[in-house]
């Protein structure tokens, strides 16, 4: 009987790529695998068809071969000898098929580094103005006296006996089997039987490490800044992870931060409310005069342009927001409440004029409130 196209075998196009010609197999050897099929001829047949496929067109240089010449370009190199014959068994299929949907694959891939993250507590200052900083951080290190080894000197790591070096056991349910790391040697293939004295095994020490922060103008809580390569050293030789800075700027006594923009709280006389007044008012660069107009109230707020921050990302400087509050005098003397009841009497004597229009309109409403209801 002629034999059927690879392609047409595991139900896939010409131009399939390995992750789909992987899935057709998958889905084949499940349903046709003599595991699942005892004493079943068609299955097996089935089962060492499509083995046979699978071996010729996951190989680069055969599927080439196969394009170009048909069976005649592989025939001798095709695995072919399906099951109990020496192509693969149920495990083998598992262990190469499915192996990266369990945590499998071959041993010796090397592990990226943890990252890590780090608070960097700021005044706002040094947030809005930028600085440099200094931090120290815990983590690991390559031990010097075994370089990394875990092995004592003079010695090196064994083969595992339980995993032959592959870092991988294979456990059986039934018709499933499914790959998990080595408990012997948790996955690294190897064992170490006279450990360093330095490091113990390990292979690496903990240390702190000192490092310089460059935190750029404008930074805000909740920023990050990102130093690649100083997170947790990796394993097996992997690249090291990435240290992440997280920014918390802390509370000021003066002023509040919102993006751009500062806002301050700035109390004033009610003499400088009702007269005018200049005031000297703090701005992260410096003093700056303030001129209040008379007859301020209190809650004004006054704005002074590109005061604020510039932000981190780029884009014009914010504004500093100055909200006034009037403040009652407290402590007064016998003299000093003697003329603020001759200044409330000149007020009450002032022949219609209305020095108080906020109080004024506020009474003319509660007054329409009460006549309005209904009791």
């Amino acid at each position: 009987m002629a034999r059927r196209d690879y392609y047409e075998v595991l139900g896939v196009a010409r131009d399939t790529d390995e992750k789909e010609i992987k899935r057709a197999y998958r889905k084949l050897a499940m349903k046709y695998h003599p595991d699942r099929n005892p004493d079943d001829a068609e299955a097996e047949s089935k089962f060492k068809e499509a083995t046979e496929a699978y071996d010729v067109l996951m190989d680069v240089n055969k599927r080439a071969a196969y394009d170009q010449f048909g069976h005649a370009g592989v025939d001798g190199q095709a695995g072919g000898g399906g099951f109990g014959g020496g192509g693969a068994s149920f495990s083998d299929i598992f262990g190469d098929v499915f192996g990266d949907i369990f945590g499998g694959g071959p041993r010796g891939r090397s592990n990226r580094g943890a990252d890590l993250r780090y608070t960097l507590e700021l005044d706002l200052e040094e947030a809005v103005h930028g600085t440099t900083v200094k931090i120290r951080v815990p983590g690991h290190v390559e031990c010097d006296l075994c370089e990394g080894s875990g092995a004592a000197k003079g010695s090196r790591p064994e083969t595992c006996g339980t995993c032959k070096g592959m870092g991988q056991v294979r456990m059986q349910q039934g018709f499933f089997t499914v790959q998990q790391a080595c408990p012997t040697c948790r996955g690294s293939g190897q064992v170490i039987s006279n450990p360093c004295s330095k490091c113990h095994g390990a292979g690496r020490l903990q240390e702190e490490k000192t490092l310089s922060v460059k935190v750029p103008p404008g930074v805000d809580t909740g920023d990050r800044i990102r130093l690649s390569g100083e997170g947790e050293m990796g394993i097996d030789g992997g690249p090291a992870g990435d240290l992440y800075v997280q920014v918390a700027v802390r509370e000021h006594s003066i002023f509040t931060r919102d993006g751009r923009n500062l806002y301050c709280e700035v109390p004033i006389s009610i003499v400088d409310a009702a007269l005018g007044g200049e005031l000297e008012v703090p701005t992260l660069d410096g003093r700056v005069k303030l001129k209040i107009p008379a007859e301020t109230q209190t809650g004004k707020l006054f704005r002074l342009r590109n005061k604020g921050v510039s932000p981190v990302r780029g884009g014009p400087a914010g504004d500093l927001l100055c909200r006034v509050i009037v403040e009652t005098p407290v402590n007064l003397t016998k003299r000093q409440k003697e003329l603020l009841e001759e200044f409330q009497e000149t007020l009450d004597n002032s022949n219609g004029n209305n020095h108080g229009p906020r109080k004024t309109s506020w009474f003319e409403g509660v007054k329409n409130f009460f006549d309005e209801m209904k009791f």
